[in-house]
């Protein structure tokens, strides 16, 4: 029987969803790993001290504990906290798009570094950008994603609804933040 595999990871939390009654599946998008699916046991109780740092755009330090049908996270650091979350419906939204984004293109456990800095990147410019830049930054990192993964070549651009379609046509699934996503897309 060999011991359960223990590592550190600095990621940006993407999706959650609550399980049972007071766990919840956190979806990270990690420098070193990649996409990773994991399980913040008891983070749902009112006595957890993890709950602040395990939100959806937080970037974190943590430690992540394999074994068991589905690996956790045990310890957490926040290393930022994206301040737009409370300030502007329309980052919070593309924020949202571009994490959903990321989600559905790449697979799990694939390290992609040049993702997590576009990732990064793209989170880190929401907090100074006004309504036009919000809707630029939305078709850019959305065409930038494309060419870095190979689904698009570097001078082909796509606009409004012929993007949307592409990204379906890839993910063979409609965008969960499709409305907002339409919106952007057909500025």
């Amino acid at each position: 029987m060999s011991s359960p595999r223990v590592y550190k990871i600095e990621g940006i939390i993407l999706k959650r969803k609550n399980v049972g009654e007071a766990d919840r599946i956190i979806t990270v998008f990690s420098k070193e790993h990649g996409k990773l699916r994991l399980i913040a046991r008891g983070i749902r109780k009112i006595t957890s001290k993890r709950a602040p740092h395990l939100e959806v755009f937080t970037r974190i330090s943590a430690i992540i504990h394999g074994g068991g049908a589905m690996e956790s996270i045990t310890e957490v650091e926040p290393l930022k906290v994206f301040p737009y979350k409370s300030q502007d419906l329309k980052k919070v939204s593309l924020a949202y798009y571009i994490c959903e984004l990321v989600d559905n293109l790449l697979p799990e456990k694939q390290e992609h570094r040049d993702v997590f800095i576009l990732l990064t990147q793209a989170l880190d410019a929401l907090e100074h950008l006004d309504t036009a830049g919000i809707y630029r930054e939305s078709k850019v990192f959305t065409l930038e994603l494309l060419s870095t993964l190979g689904f698009l070549p570097r001078n082909k651009t796509l606009n409004g609804s012929e993007l949307q379609t592409f990204v379906e046509s890839i993910t063979e699934r409609k965008l969960k933040s499709t409305h907002f996503a339409r919106l952007l897309m057909d500025s």
